[in-house]
């Protein structure tokens, strides 16, 4: 929508479940953005919060929402939010974010070409040291500018693209952004990585049960996603579906062989083999990725995160198969501390 004087109307879309004061930092960063030549509408959908959500994004001046999903998903939220937004672009945002004020004014000027449908920036943690979970994380967030075949939850949309497409598949638990960048790219339009803050992301992460979920949920919808376009003329994910299970299978067999040589023969050369042979394979990462980081400790747990995380996607993976093969549909996984 164009208002009067030509300036652009930009829906921002909220997704929440029960973020308390993280919900209120969200809303709060949405209101406080520059909009010198734009206005905003600001929507919250809340998708069974037991806490006061709803009534704090009220009193923040948000149009609000309220779903009562027997299976929650961020695709069923976020549909619901640009189904009611009267803006011409709409951007999403995950109730655990801090919006940089400027992120939106200065990516209006992007979608002067016809051709792009999504701009996004860059999300980084913003309590990065807080644990090592974190700190690993937190350069999965990091990709370099251009156009890129899929964007993350963060995102700027055109509306008549989510239009045309019919918006984000409900029946994912999980990677419902990049299914559907891969259907809006097959149409010819283009997915945007800005090089501009977007984003602050509170991961929240302190356990390794939390760390073992969300890499779960991820192999869950790695294999999902991968199937649906397994038959198309340009697969996707089907590569790195296959790339995950083969290092994960070795990495367990290493273990596995180092763990039992030692206890066989009561030495401990098998086992250290395979733990020098670990810190090698992450130290080479951690190298691989120094353009994401100078700092060498935050590589290296970096390192060994991208290596370790094979295994819990590989479960995930697993997962998604034996419920496909048995006829059930999975739940949302959620890693967070409520």
């Amino acid at each position: 929508m164009i208002l009067s004087g030509g300036r652009r109307l930009v829906s921002v879309v909220v997704i929440g479940r029960n973020e308390g004061d993280r919900l209120r930092r969200c809303l709060e960063s949405v209101t406080r953005m520059d909009r010198e030549n734009f206005d905003m509408e600001l929507i919250y959908v809340d998708s069974g919060s037991t806490d006061d959500s709803l009534a704090l994004a009220s009193r923040l001046g948000a149009r609000t929402v309220a779903l009562q999903p027997t299976r929650p998903c961020a695709a069923l939220g976020r549909n619901a939010g640009w189904h009611i937004a009267k803006g011409s672009l709409v951007l999403f945002l995950d109730g655990d974010t801090v919006l940089d004020r400027r992120f939106v004014e200065e990516s209006l000027a992007d979608f002067e070409t016809a051709e792009t449908a999504v701009v996004w920036g860059h999300r980084r943690e913003m309590h990065p040291t807080r644990s090592i979970y974190n700190r690993a994380l937190d350069l999965d967030w990091v990709y370099a500018p251009g156009r890129t075949p899929f964007c993350g939850g963060d995102a700027l949309f055109r509306t008549d693209v989510l239009r045309i497409t019919g918006g984000f598949d409900e029946t994912l638990i999980a990677g419902e952004e990049p299914e559907l960048c891969r259907r809006i790219t097959a149409l010819g339009f283009h997915v945007l990585h800005v090089d501009r803050a977007m984003t602050g992301h509170d991961l929240a992460m302190t356990e390794w049960s939390q760390y073992w979920r969300r890499a779960r949920r991820a192999g869950h919808a790695y294999a999902e996603v991968s199937e649906r376009f397994s038959t198309s003329v340009d697969p996707f994910w089907t590569s790195e579906v296959r790339h995950t299970r083969n290092r994960a299978i070795a990495l367990q067999a290493l273990a596995a062989i180092g763990f039992f040589g030692s206890v066989i023969w009561w030495v401990p050369e098998p086992l250290l083999f395979v733990i020098a042979m670990f810190v090698l394979l992450a130290v080479r990462s951690a190298w691989k990725a120094r353009w994401k980081s100078k700092d060498w400790y935050t590589l290296l747990v970096y390192g060994f995160h991208s290596h370790l995380q094979q295994i819990p996607i590989f479960w995930g993976q697993r997962k998604y198969r034996s419920n496909r093969r048995q006829g059930k549909q999975a739940m949302l996984l959620e890693y967070k501390k409520q």
